[in-house]
């Protein structure tokens, strides 16, 4: 079985480490604990792993953020996959730092990466799961907070959640999306 896992964030060294960047993160967790290297390819960067009989493809758009579902839409035709095999990774404002949410389906809430991918594919019926990375910020400062970079002592909370996001991602490659949430929502 195949999956696309794709990973939302902004490509380039200005926004390496950013806040919007944590699914690039969890994507590259995933190909670093399974010896992948990604490769540009048309609309992203691309891994190829196996978790026991699932293939997943990592993707990480090219695209930038708001234009995330042009990759999206092309990686799962590229590789046919069905779109129950879709989950795509991404920060979360509404959640406090570190929080871990999966849904099956569900709205954008705003961010922008998935409401382009609803559009682009005409529906919101796919896997999510974000990350919270906290609202710490003034009335209107949210660009800048999610553009920013995590200070010392958030870094360290990131870090740990990354790697626990990348265990729900194999959960969800293995046991679906249900399970995965029984099992990592909240942590």
């Amino acid at each position: 079985m195949k999956y696309l896992i794709a990973g939302l964030g902004n490509v380039g060294d200005d926004y390496a480490g950013t806040r919007h960047n944590v699914g690039f993160r969890v994507v590259n967790a995933l190909a670093e604990e399974a010896g992948a290297q990604f490769a540009d390819k048309r609309y992203g960067l691309i891994a190829k792993m196996r978790v026991k009989n699932r293939e997943l493809t990592l993707l990480k758009p090219s695209t930038l953020m708001n234009l995330s579902g042009n990759a999206v839409r092309f990686w799962l035709g590229k590789e046919n996959i069905p779109l129950e095999n879709l989950l795509v990774v991404c920060d979360d404002l509404s959640l406090p730092l570190g929080t871990i949410r999966m849904k099956p389906s569900g709205s954008a809430a705003g961010h922008n990466g998935l409401k382009h991918i609803a559009q682009t594919l005409g529906t919101e019926a796919y896997a999510r799961l974000r990350v919270g990375i906290g609202s710490d910020f003034p009335r209107g400062g949210q660009i800048d907070f999610v553009l920013g970079r995590f200070p010392e002592e958030d870094e360290a909370v990131i870090n740990q959640k990354v790697k626990v996001a990348a265990e729900a991602v194999k959960a969800f490659a293995l046991s679906g999306v249900q399970f995965a949430m029984n099992q990592y929502n909240g942590k």
